[in-house]
């Protein structure tokens, strides 16, 4: 294995594989969680679109906006030294051709600081398009959040022959048109491991299984910050949630008992005499 990087890079991703290593990435959405993220050795921080749904409070990725992700990698940005910092292109920022992407994907790095985009779905045209404007694309296939419409909900992909058999070209044509890395979301454990065989460049899975060449969560989900939803394929690692509801409790609790602030957290003015003292002076 080679030395880790000072800041990891797009090359050093990609050859991931041929160097025996697993991938670690997490989302990130500001300054203290992409720190955080960044601090506890992450190789890439993505801010991802699920912004929407873990930030923002949606249903669905679907809503979240270009000033608004543009908002959010700018931050990210701050607190990311040595990952690498993938932007997620948001619905509406790619369907409607290369040119659209693009440009949206020139003002993640030119504006945001973002070293790379990640796009959902098989898009050959719009990802060799990126390529060419030397803007580096992570590809993202199976289960794409941003097609839920077409899916008919959060559903696992690739399951049966054609499906399968599908998702696999997929994968290859993501490759071909020049793709760094490929996330696999919701897809069977042994279609990923079938995937990430056949492909160079590394896989990045969330919800399919530990064959793929590297693995990523929701930075709300793996804290139990995030309690609304809880997916098969999410670790909680932490129940931030419950301890952070029980901090705020208390603090609540203090405040109406007028046990905070106590005189230890109080401040004094030199200059202004203590009670004791007034009343030594006046006599009262």
């Amino acid at each position: 294995m080679g030395e880790s990087p000072k800041r990891v890079t797009v090359p050093f991703v990609r050859a991931a594989s041929a160097r025996g290593e697993r991938l670690a990435m997490l989302t990130a959405y500001d300054y203290p969680s992409a720190r955080l993220a960044d601090a506890a050795g992450a190789d890439i921080v993505l801010v991802g679109d699920s912004l929407a749904m873990v930030v923002l409070g949606h249903a669905d990725t679907l809503s979240v906006t270009m000033d608004e992700m543009l908002h959010h990698v700018k931050a990210a940005r701050r607190g990311t030294e040595r990952a690498l910092l993938v932007a997620d292109m948001p619905y509406g920022s790619f369907h409607l051709g290369p040119r659209q992407a693009v440009e949206n994907a020139l003002r993640f790095v030119k504006e945001a600081g973002a070293s790379a985009v990640k796009i959902e779905g098989a898009r050959i045209d719009v990802i060799a398009a990126l390529v060419e404007a030397e803007v580096p694309v992570m590809g993202h296939i199976g289960l794409t959040p941003q097609s839920i419409h077409k899916f008919g909900g959060f559903k696992v992909q690739g399951r049966g022959a054609e499906a399968r058999a599908a998702l696999l070209e997929a994968a290859v044509a993501v490759e071909a048109a020049g793709a760094f890395a490929l996330v696999l979301e919701c897809i069977p454990s042994e279609l990923a491991r079938e995937v990430s065989a056949r492909l160079e460049i590394p896989t990045i899975g969330i919800g399919a299984g530990p064959a793929c060449g590297g693995q990523v969560l929701v930075f709300h989900d793996l804290l139990g910050i995030e309690e609304r939803i809880a997916p098969r394929f999410v670790r909680r690692y932490a129940q931030l949630g419950t301890t952070a509801r029980e901090a705020l409790a208390a603090y609540v609790a203090d405040v109406r008992s007028g046990a905070f602030p106590s005189e230890a957290e109080a401040f004094e003015d030199p200059a202004f005499p203590t009670a004791p003292v007034i009343e030594r002076l006046y006599g009262s």
